[in-house]
C-alpha cells in the first residue's frame, strides 16, 4: 500500500479525496447500493408477511431467523475474512443474494409465497450477509494509501448512511405504488450492481499468512487480538450494552411512548430526525480530524442517551426530535472514529476477524434486549425504564473515558 508523506499536512488531502481512487469508489458504490436495497427489504417484507394473513409473532420469526444466522455466521465470516481474498467474499455473497432476493421477489408477486418459505430463505440472506461484512469492512484500508485511511472511513460511512436514509423513503414508496414482491426485485437488482461493481475491484491479496489452521484456532488467534487492545475490549462490551438497552427502547418502548404521548406520525418524524443527525454527523467527520479521535467520538457516544431520556420525560415532539437527532449524531461520529481505530491499529491479517467479534457483540445482545425490554418496562413502568436506559448510555460511555487507552489512542494521520 502506497503512502504519500506530504499529503498528511497537505491540504489536497479534501474530504473526497478518496473518490480519486478507483477502488474506493468501486467499494463505496457497491457497499452504498446494497445498503439502499437492504433498507427497502424490510419495509417490503413485513407488508408481504401481513399481505400473507401473517400475524405480528410470525412477522417476528421471519425477522428472528434473519437475525439469528447473523450470529450463527459472523465469526465464520470473520475467519474467511482473513483466509481468502475479501473481493471474492465480497462479490460472492452479492451474487448470491441477487439469486435469493429475487426467488423471494418472484415468490412474492407470483402469489406463491409463504410465512415459512419467507423465513428459511431470509435466514440465508443472513448467512450470506454475515459472512461478507467482515471482509467488507476490512477492505476500506487497502482502496486508498495510508494517509487517506480517515477521509476514506468517514466518507464510507457518510454515503452508506445517506443511502439507507433513501431507502427507507424508497421502500414505502415502493411498496405503496407496485407492491411488496417488486419493492423487493429492486433489493436483488442493487445486489447485482454491488457485485459488478466488486468483480472490477484490483486490491491485493488480504489473505493471513497462517491462517490455515483449524477454524477454532483462527478464532482464538483473532479473539487473542482484541484482548491485546483494552479500549478495544472495553468499547466491544461498550456496544454490547448499547445494543442491549437501546434495542428494546427503540423498537419496543419508543412506538408505545411517544404514539401514546404525542401521536404514531411523531415517531416516524423522530426516526426521520435521527437518520438526519447521522448524515450530519458524517459531515463533520469530513472536516473534523481530532488528535485523540477515540476519546472525542467516545465523549459524544454518551449524547446518545438524549433520546431515551427525551422520551422519559413525558415528551413534547420537539424534544423528542432533538433529542434523536442529538442521539443520532453522536453515535454516527463515535461509529467513524471507532472504525478508523480499528482500521489503523488492528493487523491486516486479523482485521476481519475482529470486526467479526465487534458484530457477533452487536447481534447477540440486540434479540435479547427485544426479548426482556417488554417484560422488564412492564414491570418498573415504561418511563421509568427509559431513564435507566438513558443512564446505563450515558454513563457508560463516560466511564469508558476513564482507561487510559482511550484517553491516549492517537490516530495516525492526525
Amino acid at each position: 500500500m502506497s503512502t504519500t508523506t506530504a499529503a498528511a499536512t497537505s491540504p489536497a488531502v479534501g474530504r473526497f479525496t478518496p473518490l480519486r481512487h478507483s477502488n474506493f469508489r468501486l467499494l463505496v458504490t457497491g457497499t452504498a447500493t446494497s445498503a439502499l436495497g437492504n433498507a427497502i427489504t424490510p419495509i417490503a417484507l413485513a407488508f408481504a408477511v401481513l399481505d400473507l394473513g401473517g400475524s405480528a409473532a410470525q412477522l417476528g420469526i421471519v425477522v428472528a431467523a434473519y437475525a439469528a444466522a447473523e450470529v450463527v455466521t459472523a465469526l465464520f465470516g470473520g475467519v474467511l475474512g482473513d483466509r481468502v481474498k475479501r473481493q471474492l467474499m465480497l462479490e460472492g455473497s452479492s451474487a448470491a443474494c441477487v439469486l435469493t432476493q429475487g426467488l423471494v421477489a418472484v415468490l412474492v408477486i407470483g402469489g406463491w409465497a409463504t410465512v415459512p418459505l419467507l423465513a428459511v430463505i431470509g435466514a440465508v440472506n443472513g448467512c450470506l450477509g454475515a459472512l461478507a461484512q467482515p471482509s467488507s469492512s476490512a477492505m476500506t484500508r487497502a482502496t486508498v494509501p495510508e494517509t487517506l485511511l480517515g477521509p476514506a472511513v468517514a466518507l464510507r460511512s457518510l454515503l452508506q448512511t445517506s443511502a439507507q436514509v433513501i431507502g427507507f423513503a424508497v421502500g414505502g414508496v415502493l411498496v405503496a405504488a407496485v407492491g411488496a414482491g417488486w419493492a423487493i426485485a429492486v433489493d436483488a437488482a442493487t445486489f447485482a450492481v454491488a457485485a459488478y461493481c466488486f468483480s472490477r475491484l484490483t486490491v491485493p491479496q488480504t489473505r493471513a499468512e497462517g491462517a490455515r489452521g483449524a477454524i477454532l484456532a483462527d478464532l482464538g488467534e483473532g479473539l487473542r487480538e482484541v484482548l491485546r487492545h483494552r479500549w478495544l475490549v472495553l468499547l466491544l462490551v461498550q456496544a454490547l450494552l448499547y445494543h442491549l438497552f437501546f434495542g428494546g427502547a427503540q423498537s419496543v418502548l419508543g412506538p408505545i411512548v411517544v404514539g401514546e404521548d404525542i401521536g404514531r406520525s411523531a415517531w416516524g418524524f423522530s426516526m426521520g430526525a435521527m437518520m438526519v443527525g447521522f448524515v450530519v454527523g458524517g459531515l463533520v467527520c469530513l472536516r473534523w480530524r481530532p488528535r485523540r479521535a477515540l476519546l472525542a467520538g467516545t465523549l459524544l457516544l454518551s449524547l446518545t442517551a438524549a433520546f431515551p431520556l427525551a422520551m422519559a420525560v413525558h415528551p413534547t415532539l420537539v424534544l423528542v426530535l432533538a433529542g434523536a437527532f442529538v442521539h443520532g449524531f453522536g453515535l454516527q461520529i463515535f461509529d467513524v472514529f471507532w472504525q478508523l481505530s480499528i482500521q489503523e491499529n488492528v493487523p491486516e491479517d486479523k482485521l476481519a476477524r475482529v470486526y467479526s467479534f465487534d458484530m457477533v457483540g452487536s447481534f447477540v445482545a440486540r434479540p435479547v434486549g427485544l426479548l426482556l425490554t417488554g417484560p422488564i418496562a412492564t414491570a418498573v413502568g415504561l418511563h421509568a425504564w427509559l431513564v435507566v436506559v438513558a443512564a446505563v448510555m450515558g454513563g457508560s460511555a463516560l466511564l469508558s473515558t476513564l482507561l487510559r487507552d482511550v484517553r491516549r489512542l492517537e490516530r495516525k494521520d492526525a
